[in-house]
């Protein structure tokens, strides 16, 4: 009896989750939305890292020698046995400053309920790295989340987790730099309508 009523509030918790995601869905957008939605994402971004290098001033030499950083918000919440963030972010070429558009998506496994709202500053060592995540997207599964948590990035990423080759990532929040990371099974990838 225990073990089904846990199974139908698992199910029921992944209903509501995968409710929650379509409701956000949108319709086209006009240019003039594309180009506020663009605008909010400058702000967050420079907002974030203004954040950023309040906490860890070393950061920002580190972010604008490298060949390229993306910053997304994140609102992530948990209901039960499940958890997910949405977010949506932008990408610069630090040598020819042009932006990319992006957008992610993550689940969350593990009990809890609540909502959090934290900012994820990549910054890519090498346009290699730059390159192939704001073309073909990146995946962070559960495998590369236990293997950043023990993985903090020294040197001039200092603050910072190693993600992959030549990728770092720093996670915060409104209260400063969060030294664990939370994502698990997040999916990155170009967001079509703003760009």
């Amino acid at each position: 009896m225990q073990t089904k009523r846990m199974r139908i509030i698992k199910t029921l918790a992944m209903a509501l989750l995968c409710l929650g995601f379509a409701a956000c869905a949108t319709t086209q957008l006009s240019q003039s939305d594309i180009n506020e939605q663009r605008d909010s994402l400058r702000n967050m971004a420079n907002q974030a890292l203004t954040n950023l290098y309040s906490t860890n001033p070393a950061a920002q030499g580190a972010i604008m020698n490298a060949a390229g950083y993306a910053v997304f918000s994140d609102f992530g919440f948990k209901l039960i046995y499940a958890g997910g963030a949405k977010g949506k972010g932008i990408a610069v070429n630090n040598a020819t400053r042009q932006e990319t558009f992006m957008k992610m998506m993550e689940l969350q496994p593990g009990y809890g309920l609540g909502a959090d709202k934290f900012w994820l500053i990549f910054a890519f060592a090498n346009s290699a790295a730059y390159n192939s995540f704001v073309t073909s997207g990146w995946e962070a599964g559960a495998n590369l989340m236990m293997a950043a948590k023990s993985n903090a990035a020294g040197g001039a990423f200092a603050g910072a987790v190693t993600m992959s080759e030549g990728v770092y990532m720093y996670q915060i929040t409104q209260e400063g730099l969060v030294v664990g990371v939370s994502i698990t099974g997040a999916k990155y990838s170009r967001d079509e309508e703003l760009n």
